[in-house]
C-alpha cells in the first residue's frame, strides 16, 4: 500500500502540464498580431490619402492635417483604429513579459500612447472657408504634443522590464536606443521644426514621419516577439 501511495505522489509530481491548445494561443496570438498590423495599417492609410488629397503635401505638413477638409474623417478613423490595436497589443506585453518592477508601467504607457491617438482622432483639426487648418478646441494639438514626447519615454520604460525577462533581453538594447533616439528627434524637431520661424519648418512633415519611421518597427519588433513568446 505504501508503495502504491509513493508512487502515485511520485507520479503527480512528474506530471508535465498539457501543451499549449490554439484555444490557448489564439489570444496572445490576436494581441500580437494587433501590435503588427496596426504600424501597418496606419502607414497604408497615410500614404494612400498623402496621394489621393492633391491639397496635401507630405513633405511640409504633418500627418494631423489630413483630419481637416471635407475627407478628414478617414484620417479620424486611422487614429482610431491604430490606438485601439496599440491598446490591444499593450495588454499582449502585460500578459506576455516576466512581471519584475515596475511590471505593470510599461505596458499602461503604451496603452495611454494607444488614448493618445484615439483622442487625435475624436478631436480633429479643421478647415475655414480660406483652407486655413486650425485646432477648434485646442485639445488636437496639446494632445499631440505630449504623445510625441511621451513615445520615446515609453520604450526607455518598458526596456528595463525587457531586460530582466531572459525571453525579452535581446530586445532591451535596441528598445532603449529606440527610446532614446525618439526622445532627442521630438526635441530636436520642437526646436527646429515646429514653430512657423524654425528653420527647418517647411519639412515640418517629413520629420515627423522620420520619428514614426523609428517608432513603427520597434513596435512591430516587439509584437513579433511577444508573438513567439505566445507560442
Amino acid at each position: 500500500m505504501k508503495k502504491l501511495v509513493s508512487r502515485g505522489a511520485r507520479d503527480a509530481g512528474t506530471h508535465r502540464a498539457d501543451p499549449p491548445t490554439s484555444e490557448t494561443l489564439a489570444v496572445p496570438n490576436v494581441l500580437a498580431a494587433a501590435g503588427i498590423f496596426g504600424p501597418i495599417v496606419f502607414t497604408v492609410g497615410v500614404v494612400v490619402q498623402g496621394f489621393l488629397r492633391a491639397e496635401y503635401n507630405p513633405i511640409a505638413q504633418q500627418i494631423s492635417d489630413l483630419t481637416a477638409g471635407p475627407y478628414g474623417w478617414v484620417q479620424q478613423v486611422n487614429f482610431v483604429v491604430f490606438g485601439l490595436l496599440l491598446i490591444a497589443f499593450a495588454v499582449g506585453l502585460h500578459r506576455g513579459v516576466r512581471k519584475a518592477w515596475p511590471w505593470v508601467l510599461g505596458p499602461a504607457l503604451v496603452a495611454w500612447n494607444g488614448v493618445e491617438l484615439v483622442v487625435a482622432g475624436l478631436f480633429p483639426l479643421r478647415e475655414d472657408a480660406a483652407g486655413h487648418i486650425y485646432d477648434p478646441l485646442g485639445v488636437h494639438s496639446v494632445n499631440g504634443t505630449i504623445f510625441f514626447l511621451c513615445i520615446g519615454v515609453v520604450l526607455v520604460v518598458i526596456s528595463r522590464r525587457f531586460a530582466r525577462d531572459a525571453r525579452w533581453r535581446g530586445l532591451a538594447t535596441y528598445t532603449l536606443a529606440s527610446g532614446i533616439a525618439l526622445f532627442v528627434l521630438v526635441v530636436l524637431n520642437g526646436f527646429l521644426a515646429e514653430m512657423t520661424q524654425a528653420p527647418l519648418h517647411p519639412w515640418l512633415g517629413l520629420i515627423q514621419r522620420a520619428i514614426l519611421a523609428v517608432w513603427f518597427p520597434c513596435l512591430v519588433i516587439l509584437a513579433f516577439r511577444l508573438r513567439r513568446v505566445g507560442r
